[in-house]
């Protein structure tokens, strides 16, 4: 079905297609973007979701599950939802509230196809029983292995080795994993010998499938580099007000800038073996970009035939 004939979701909706804003640069097939919650508790530094989310505390939404239930009867069950597109669906609070398990709970069994986008760890050490019986594959976020680094940037988020383990612990499990290494950031993770051990931890880990992106600035998280990295974040605010392309609303690096950063990642990814991607970057040819998808949703297997959404039970 050609998505022009899709209804356009109300206000409000928690299942929406996802790239609301027509982004030209934009290589995603279609599909639903849902988010449990509103806000971040991780509260990574260049988070791009900030100018629309706001900074704050992940938020279970009101009647999640109630709505949830709902909306899925609009949307025929091929069009895979990506689960974490701008409130990671892992932060703390969802040991409490569980409305990612409760998604899930709901959608696995109807066949329905899901990507999962998260930095958390708690899909791996929870949800594993569920996410391999259906149609299921995980996208974890690793950006570096520097556990300082990472505790600066990403000050909530889970450290590094233990997102890594997470991956081995969903592979082990039989479920699709590939790894955003996103954002490569000039002078904070870009370090080459870096970037490419980080691929081969991940690859080890049973990643099958990597995308990655540069850093695109936005004026909420460029100031906030600017301020928590001290010199280091000035140097960054200098590079991009000096030489930032506007693009969409952020400011690109110049594309041999955005090349040598991505070069070691893309460079490692085929050495061994890996699929890989980028994010937003408009470079062509298979050099940068070999994998059926750009975001993971050719990693979703078919093991649940899809039925109707009104499925009550599921024999576990």
């Amino acid at each position: 079905m050609p998505t022009s004939s899709y209804k356009q979701p109300r206000r409000g909706s928690l299942l929406a297609p996802f790239d609301p804003w027509k982004s030209k640069l934009c290589t995603c097939p279609f599909k639903l973007s849902l988010n449990p919650y509103t806000g971040c508790t991780f509260k990574c530094l260049y988070c791009y979701a900030t100018a629309y989310i706001g900074l704050k505390d992940s938020i279970p939404k009101k009647d999640f599950l109630k709505r949830l239930k709902r909306e899925a009867a609009r949307w025929p069950p091929h069009v895979p939802i990506n689960i974490g597109t701008s409130s990671d669906p892992y932060p703390p609070e969802e040991v409490h509230y569980k409305l990612t398990r409760q998604a899930l709970e709901y959608l696995v069994p109807m066949g329905r196809k899901i990507l999962i986008t998260t930095k958390g760890t708690l899909y791996a050490t929870r949800d594993l029983d569920i996410l391999s019986k259906g149609n299921v594959a995980v996208t974890p976020t690793i950006t570096m292995l520097d556990p300082m680094l990472s505790m600066q940037l990403e000050p909530n988020a889970p450290l590094p080795e233990k997102r890594i383990h997470a991956v081995k612990m969903a592979s082990s499990a039989g479920v699709p994993v590939g790894v955003r290494i996103d954002p490569i950031i000039p002078y904070v993770n870009d370090d080459p010998y870096m970037l490419e051990e980080l691929v081969d931890r991940v690859a080890d880990a049973g990643a099958v499938f990597i995308v990655t992106s540069t850093y695109k600035a936005r004026p909420d998280n460029l100031a906030r580099i600017r301020r928590m990295l001290g010199s280091l974040g000035e140097r960054i605010y200098n590079l991009y007000k000096s030489s930032g392309i506007r693009v969409e609303g952020y400011l690109y690096l110049p594309k041999n800038e955005r090349e040598k950063l991505l070069k070691p990642v893309i460079k490692a990814a085929s050495r061994r073996g890996l699929q890989y991607a980028h994010c937003r970057e408009g470079f062509k040819g298979r050099e940068w970009f070999n994998a059926p998808s750009c975001d993971g949703t050719h990693l979703i297997p078919n093991r649940v035939k899809p039925v109707g959404p009104r499925l009550d039970t599921w024999i576990r």
